[in-house]
């Protein structure tokens, strides 16, 4: 069974993060990119399946620029068979995105599909699901537990009263979310055989989708510091601040 596994370049999230003066966006100028940290669950739970027997190849996706295939040898090295870049230089939304993803999907025949369950610089939470949509494939979203059986993946699911456990038959995507499981570390032997295998680069206009922008994002700002509190013994005192105009932090 082959397996697709889409990956994004997310700044560094141990960096410091600043809003640009105009307030249109954020500066991560200075930041390096790393790989999200869902979708390594991603890539690490099908290399997992890999390693007992279920899977025969796996193949790493992502979106982005040249330097992106950076992140699709962290994929590689963590054991992903190989790499395909879509080249552009364009913001890709998730609705976008999933179009790429599932053509992609449908060109590879692949029968099953590993996404993040959001990428953590927008959260939005959208690909894996609209991915779904319009391949019409079933799904098991926020994935905490992956089995695969003779009927097709069994998920176990992360919801808001507690677990839930879906069957879905192949095709199907499913989203990782943390308690999934623990991505391994990289091991030297594993990074310099990451460097021997190959990235397929294909831009981004080739395939012929409408990616256009569907967000516009009107206002970046940082957040209102909290102000810090400060204890008064009774209601008189209360007051007598108010009546200095004193700001009670």
């Amino acid at each position: 069974m082959k397996v697709l596994v889409a990956i994004k370049g997310v700044p560094d999230y141990s960096g410091p993060v600043r809003v640009l003066p105009d307030g249109s966006s954020v500066d991560i100028s200075s930041l390096r990119k790393v790989i999200n940290p869902f979708d390594e669950i991603a890539v690490e739970e099908a290399v997992r399946l890999k390693e007992k027997g279920q899977v025969s190849e796996i193949i790493a996706l992502t979106i982005g620029l040249g330097t992106a295939q950076e992140i699709l040898r962290t994929a590689l090295a963590m054991g992903a068979d190989r790499g395909v870049l879509i080249e552009t230089d364009q913001e890709i939304q998730p609705l976008a995105a999933a179009a790429v993803l599932a053509q992609y999907a449908m060109r590879e025949t692949v029968q099953l599909c590993f996404l993040g369950k959001q990428a953590v610089d927008t959260d939005n939470n959208q690909t894996g699901q609209m991915m779904a949509g319009f391949l019409g494939w079933s799904q098991g979203t926020f994935a905490s537990k992956v089995v695969l059986n003779e009927k097709g993946v069994e998920v176990t699911r992360e919801i808001d009263g507690g677990l839930e456990t879906v069957q879905l038959v192949f095709p199907a995507v499913i989203t990782t979310d943390l308690r999934l499981n623990q991505p391994r570390y990289l091991s030297l032997p594993n990074i310099v055989q990451a460097k021997r295998k190959p990235i397929d680069v294909q831009p981004l206009t080739a395939l012929g989708l409408d990616v256009a922008a569907r967000l516009k994002t009107l206002k970046v700002s940082v957040p209102e510091k909290k102000r810090r509190s400060q204890r008064v013994e009774s209601a008189a005192e209360l007051v007598a601040c108010l009546r200095r105009d004193r700001v009670i932090e």
